[in-house]
């Protein structure tokens, strides 16, 4: 009945739409150190705070929860029943953008590229217009839509936290988070952080430090170590050899006789490892063939060559590689690794199927990794997420997606977690199409102006089905 109205509105604010993103992605919004009323820094709290006055500038009410989330509400008088959920932080810049840069969003070739486009500023403002069209356009409801905007998904997610201590989940909740068609599976998590300690030792040659990896979900497209006593000629030939064996490449930057060697791989979302090329395993996959004095730091670096090889993703060679019809397979990414000459303290990203579990995984990553000394600090696994796709819920999301698409609406896991992975009734659901690459986490992200567009759309047919 309204999905022509619908499709006619978005159309016409199409440009308005991208001049409203692009306010959002000019700001840097990453993590920064708290403030006073800025739990997460002043490049978040600006950005939400624009973000709600786009909201009241479009005749919304809108909630501010401390600083850690604005809410959007339809009406508030009408009874709670969907929530979307979506956040304005983002990801380290990163390096290797050609583009453009981070924050300097642009359009080109039908996208729009810079850090948020697609993660996640482009799909909360596709949402925001959904909502707009629903209510320029006159369609009644008789429950209320609230678009949640966090600003910490990327780091741990406590500003969803803070809101829920105060308000109860609505029956019904997606996230623009992932991709279509619908995601009602993701994997469980391993966030696992080793460490070790050791007698430092001054024989040369010997590696000073390393210092490797962003953030623990996103696998380092750049990695630097420094070592010392090494021959340039017995460093280059080490370099080209792991080059060819590998693919990762390296750049040296000398020192007298210290050198500091800079692993230029590819980065990628920890859950999607496959889509890179870790530099952080790439560097110590060199560092193994050259020729250290023997100590107890390089016996260690040796056991993490051992136990996370480059180019396993899924964690064989540590004995835990599995799969489900549900869920998929396993992924397994070392993202984070700092060695001085007396400890080295590490991180893994893990992607649990449904068939995982802590005996399985973790008490088995916790033996390996015990027989060469580390001590892994995790005591739990984070559960799977799991969504019927029998639900009226999931059926209505994917037939909104059916009628602006096309094609045919069908359920799928993936190893992303998103906002609404606690939630009981929560999705993601958009808001890329299948198939698109759009380097969420790496440089040069974009975002499909078609994705975005025909996401409002889908997602205002999705609130008058819902909530009319």
């Amino acid at each position: 009945m309204y999905k022509d109205k619908i499709d006619k509105y978005i159309e016409a604010h199409k440009q308005e739409m991208i001049e409203d993103i692009f306010e959002l992605c000019r700001i840097n919004s990453e993590k920064m150190p708290a403030e006073e009323d800025m739990p997460f820094g002043p490049g978040p709290a600006e950005c939400l705070d624009t973000a709600l006055d786009m909201a009241e500038g479009y005749g919304f009410e809108t909630l501010d929860y401390d600083g850690y989330v604005g809410c959007v509400d339809m009406s508030e008088e009408l009874p709670r029943h969907l929530d979307i959920l979506a956040h304005l932080d983002v990801v380290p810049a990163g390096e290797g953008w050609t583009v453009t840069q981070p924050f300097d969003p642009i359009e080109k070739d039908g996208r729009l590229y810079g850090r948020g486009t697609a993660d996640d500023k482009g799909p909360a403002v596709a949402a925001l217009y959904a909502m707009r069209a629903v209510k320029e356009l006159g369609i009644p409801l008789k429950k209320n839509v609230r678009l949640i905007l966090g600003t910490d998904e990327e780091c741990g997610s406590s500003d969803i936290k803070h809101y829920y201590s105060t308000e109860e989940e609505a029956p019904m909740t997606f996230s623009p988070d992932a991709s279509y068609p619908l995601v009602n599976v993701e994997k469980g998590r391993f966030p696992g952080h080793f460490t070790k300690e050791f007698e430092a030792s001054e024989a040369l040659p010997k590696i000073v430090k390393i210092n490797a990896g962003t953030k623990i979900n996103v696998v380092p497209g750049k990695a630097k170590a420094v070592v010392k006593g090494i021959e340039k000629s017995v460093l280059e030939s080490a370099e080209a050899e792991t080059t060819q064996a590998i693919g990762v490449k390296f750049e040296n930057d000398w020192n007298g006789d210290e050198a500091e060697i800079t692993a230029v791989g590819a980065g990628a979302h920890a859950s999607t490892p496959e889509d890179g090329n870790n530099a952080l395993t790439g560097l110590v996959n060199l560092l193994c063939r050259l020729p250290f004095a023997q100590s107890a730091q390089l016996d260690s670096l040796k056991g993490i060559a051992e136990l996370f090889p480059h180019g396993d993703m899924n964690g064989t060679t540590i004995g835990v590689d599995m799969q489900d019809e549900i869920s998929g397979r396993i992924t397994l990414s070392l993202n984070m690794l700092t060695v001085t000459d007396t400890t080295i303290d590490a991180e893994v990203d893990g992607r649990i199927p449904v068939c995982g579990t802590d005996e399985n995984v973790l008490e088995v990553v916790r033996k390996r990794l015990g027989e060469h000394g580390f001590t892994l600090h995790n005591k739990a696994l984070i559960a799977p997420h799991y969504v019927s796709e029998d639900s009226d819920f999931v059926r209505t999301l994917l037939k909104a997606y059916e009628a602006y698409t096309g094609e045919k609406g069908t359920c799928q896991s993936m190893g992303g977690g998103t906002y609404v992975h606690h939630l009981k009734n929560g999705v993601a659901f958009g808001a890329s199409m299948p198939g698109v690459d759009n380097r969420m986490h790496g440089a040069d992200e974009f975002a499909n102006i078609y994705d975005l567009v025909t996401s409002a759309k889908i997602f205002a047919l999705a609130i008058v089905e819902l909530c009319g």
